[in-house]
């Protein structure tokens, strides 16, 4: 895109002492770190592991209270296909999907971008499916003191695409609920309508 310039900044020391452990790894398994295809690997993976682990220097809480607004609409707020990938912490393998969430308001709103960031800050730290649905749904209901939350995950792994059962079609969902899509069926069975309806 004409005009735009993506900026990344990394800690130096971080990255120069990954970038050594990932020499040693190459080291290990056999490659030669000197040759030509390899030389800059160490420090573009260290560089890539800063990214993919990026959550840990972020609150998700302060994302969304940067963009609260009072508000009276009390029906509910869905984000739905929001792209995630994420590392799992048993092998360091990705797995990516979508999430859907919902809110229903209690007087407050957010803006709409700050859910999809809140996605991103728990997904860029070593995760399970599991908790990341749970630790989204719960910074969501707790900042917003919303009357009822609604999260669902859908994601392939590849430690069981690459590795271990190989079954390449697989795919993991989870959900999460509080308030309103907890209590009432009704609420819960919209919002899943809604996830799975297409636009036209």
């Amino acid at each position: 895109m004409a005009g735009y310039e993506r900026i990344e900044k990394y800690d130096e020391e971080t990255v120069e002492k990954n970038a050594a452990l990932y020499k040693q790894l190459l080291s290990a398994l056999g490659e030669d770190p000197s040759r030509q295809g390899l030389v800059k690997t160490p420090e573009r993976a260290a560089k890539a592991m800063s990214f993919l682990t990026s959550g840990y220097d972020k609150d998700p809480a302060d994302i969304l209270k940067g963009a609260m607004f009072d508000e009276e609409y009390n029906q509910m707020v869905l984000v739905k296909d929001i792209e995630l990938f994420s590392l799992c912490e048993h092998h360091m393998l990705p797995f990516f999907g979508k999430a859907h969430i919902a809110y229903i308001p209690n007087g407050r709103i957010v803006g709409l971008s700050k859910i999809p960031r809140v996605v991103d800050t728990f997904a860029r730290r070593l995760q399970v499916q599991e908790r990341l649905t749970d630790q989204i749904r719960d910074c969501i209901q707790e900042t917003l003191d919303a009357a009822g939350v609604a999260v669902v995950i859908e994601a392939r792994h590849l430690c069981m695409q690459m590795r271990g059962v190989e079954k390449q079609n697989s795919v993991t969902t989870t959900s999460a609920f509080t308030g309103e899509f907890l209590n009432n069926d009704k609420t819960r069975k919209e919002f899943m309508q809604l996830i799975q309806a297409k636009l036209s």
